[in-house]
């Protein structure tokens, strides 16, 4: 694999600890690569960064507003949560609504990433189950938009309508045939595209205001709804959600395996990136210093901080820092 250009550094007092590389693009509103660093022809499994393509069909088939969803729905359609309390609520209520429980979900059971969440199963010894992972979200929209077309229940099939309309939105979104798929984790088949193909759709969702077509204006409303829920796409503590907060206005989405993409209406710009040796850190501190790039994100903002800024130890010392490199500060 191409592992790219240096882009994070870690700092342990004076001294460079650790540093990743990767690859990122930014594309213009006409689609357009308008910067790049590393190789912007990388194929990559954009992984959860583009739940929100996979959500297209969902509102473009009619199936969303047959079923009354509001953007609190169109938010956790996605959404990698936490699986808080919150999370777990709005699946429960959306499953209740279209006459499912959670043995219809097929993403299997996660323990919660929510602290609270997490002891209150350990306190009650319930086990985890479907609607805590971190992907029911996207799922429930897969039923309700299988339920819509009269489908069968196994739709994570390849060739299940709803995947089959999940590929095509994809692949008319990032202007490019994928070249191929893999399972991911909640068991969803996530397709490959280039790096630029992954920014590309993200610059559709940015200016899909300025079109009239059915796929654009659901691109604005699932864009519309990351951005007024952000507490739903992720969590608290989270870098979706904290800087979503700290930058109104832009729709963030993370990926495993050091993926991260980023709609800038204001702007017109669609961002994707991917770390190479898969690490979170370094891509939550690459988008950040993305968003200070743009003029977007105030350096000082906490958001930022937590991202780009001092490490602590556990006594509250300082021990050094992350930091961008001179070719992406």
């Amino acid at each position: 694999m191409d592992i790219g250009t240096p882009l994070v550094e870690i700092w342990r007092g004076d001294m460079l600890e650790s540093q990743h590389s990767g690859h990122i693009v930014i594309c213009s509103p006409d689609g357009q690569v308008q910067e790049a660093w590393g190789n912007p022809d990388l194929t990559i499994f954009p992984r959860s960064s583009c739940k929100m393509i996979q959500a297209v069909p969902l509102l473009t088939s009619g199936a969303a507003d047959a079923h009354g969803l509001t953007a609190e729905h169109l938010a956790l359609s996605c959404a990698s949560h936490q699986g808080a309390a919150i999370h777990r609520e709005h699946v429960t209520a959306w499953l209740s609504d279209l006459g499912l429980g959670e043995s219809a979900l097929r993403c299997g059971p996660e323990a919660p990433a929510d602290i609270e969440e997490r002891d209150r199963l350990i306190t009650a010894a319930e086990s985890p189950c479907q609607i805590h992972n971190n992907c029911s979200g996207k799922h429930t929209g897969f039923l309700t938009l299988g339920k819509h077309l009269g489908a069968g229940p196994e739709y994570l099939e390849l060739s299940h309508p709803v995947q089959k309309a999940s590929r095509e939105a994809f692949e008319e979104t990032t202007g490019e045939d994928s070249p191929t798929w893999a399972i991911d984790g909640c068991s969803a088949p996530n397709f490959a595209t280039s790096l630029t193909g992954l920014a590309r759709a993200m610059a559709a969702f940015a200016t899909a205001h300025e079109r009239e077509d059915a796929a654009s204006k659901a691109m604005v409303r699932l864009r519309d709804a990351m951005m007024l829920h952000p507490n739903l796409v992720a969590g608290e503590t989270r870098a979706c959600t904290e800087l979503m907060r700290a930058v109104p206005g832009v729709a963030l989405k993370t990926g495993a395996e050091g993926v991260f993409t980023a709609i800038v209406p204001e702007k017109g710009l669609g961002i994707a990136l991917k770390i190479s040796d898969g690490t979170t850190r370094a891509a939550e501190a690459a988008i950040t210093a993305l968003l200070q790039r743009l003029g977007m994100l105030d350096a000082t903002h906490p958001a930022a901080q937590t991202r780009l800024g001092p490490i602590t130890n556990w006594r509250g010392f300082v021990t050094g820092h992350t930091a961008v490199t001179a070719a992406l500060s």
